[in-house]
């Protein structure tokens, strides 16, 4: 009887998969070329003070809660702190800088805002340790002195760690004045990067957060084409074989040119999700997997003026 027993016990459950964690992107360039501003982008406020984004800063990680920060120490100690305290975190014996807040892009990335790496004063093992945790980059290079050598013999170094598509951001694109100086500098960055990246966008960040509700700015800033990239990348993360998102080339005049068919892509806060059978597959399960959580939901959803779009945050006065 015990011998029957034991062959007809059901055999025991596997244990279940662990649930796949979001993306981590950093946001990566030298110094002041826009990182902490395309944060503020990409979360819809200035999570940091204004002082703060022109201060240098250990890595900032940020990810998905209720507003609140804590200091990780080199001895990996948790310390609390207030947000406008931040100006006066101890370089010297702070390794990270944990950041929550509740913006909707982060229920599908944590962005890890690094420090520039051209920094004198910060020693590049304070970013270098962090790069294991890191799945994919955004890199910032500034329009004026754009791909300097610095950048490209650091992105050589850091590239082969990386197994999901990087994306190239030439920031402060509105500082070239002519058409030709935007071709030019686009078209150089271009050759010079080669397939060291899935995209490169020229962009405005200034232009992107004075936008506000005015869709011909946002499209003419360059942003609604990185967004729009940047939302398809996420949502299709953990597709098995993710095929990389279609991607038409970049021109300087289409980046900045008002008079083209206005569209865009948000993140909306509670926006209706489309369940229905001709919504894309592939972003079924994740938006399904988003529903199922408590708390604002994502969804991104192509707008055409004058249709409403999430408020954008105002411009900081300083900082990069």
């Amino acid at each position: 009887m015990t011998y029957q027993t034991a062959q007809h016990a059901p055999a025991p459950l596997p244990p279940e998969p662990a649930p796949a964690r979001k993306p981590r992107l950093a946001l990566m360039g030298e110094f002041s070329a826009g990182k902490s501003t395309l944060t503020n982008l990409l979360v819809g406020q200035q999570p940091l003070p204004t002082r703060v984004t022109a201060t240098r800063l250990p890595p900032v990680w940020i990810s998905h809660g209720a507003e609140g920060a804590c200091l990780t120490g080199t001895d990996g100690s948790e310390t609390p702190v207030r947000l406008e305290d931040l100006d006066d975190v101890p370089l010297e014996t702070t390794a990270l800088i944990r950041l929550t807040l509740p913006a909707e892009a982060l229920e599908l990335c944590d962005l890890i805002d690094m420090p520039g790496i051209s920094d004198p004063n910060m020693p590049a093992s304070v970013w270098q340790n962090l790069l294991p945790e890191v799945d994919s980059v955004i890199w910032c290079t500034h329009a004026t002195q754009a791909w300097r050598q610095s950048e490209a013999a650091v992105w050589e170094e850091i590239s082969a760690r990386l197994d999901a598509p990087s994306t190239l951001l030439i920031t402060h694109f509105d500082k070239l004045k002519t058409p030709r100086d935007r071709d030019r500098v686009l078209r150089r960055v271009q050759k010079e990067t080669g397939d060291g990246f899935n995209a490169v966008f020229p962009l405005s960040l200034s232009q992107a957060l004075a936008a506000g509700e005015d869709m011909e700015a946002w499209k003419t800033s360059g942003a609604d084409g990185f967004i729009e990239y940047l939302v398809d990348l996420l949502l299709n993360w953990a597709q098995p074989h993710r095929p990389r998102p279609a991607l038409k080339p970049a021109t300087a005049t289409e980046a900045l040119q008002p008079d083209q068919q206005l569209r865009a892509e948000v993140l909306d806060i509670g926006g209706m999700r489309d369940s229905s059978p001709q919504a894309d597959p592939q972003a079924q399960p994740q938006l399904q997997a988003a529903a199922a959580n408590e708390g604002p939901r994502v969804m991104p959803r192509r707008v055409s003026a004058p249709s409403r779009r999430s408020q954008r945050p105002e411009p900081p006065t300083d900082g990069d």
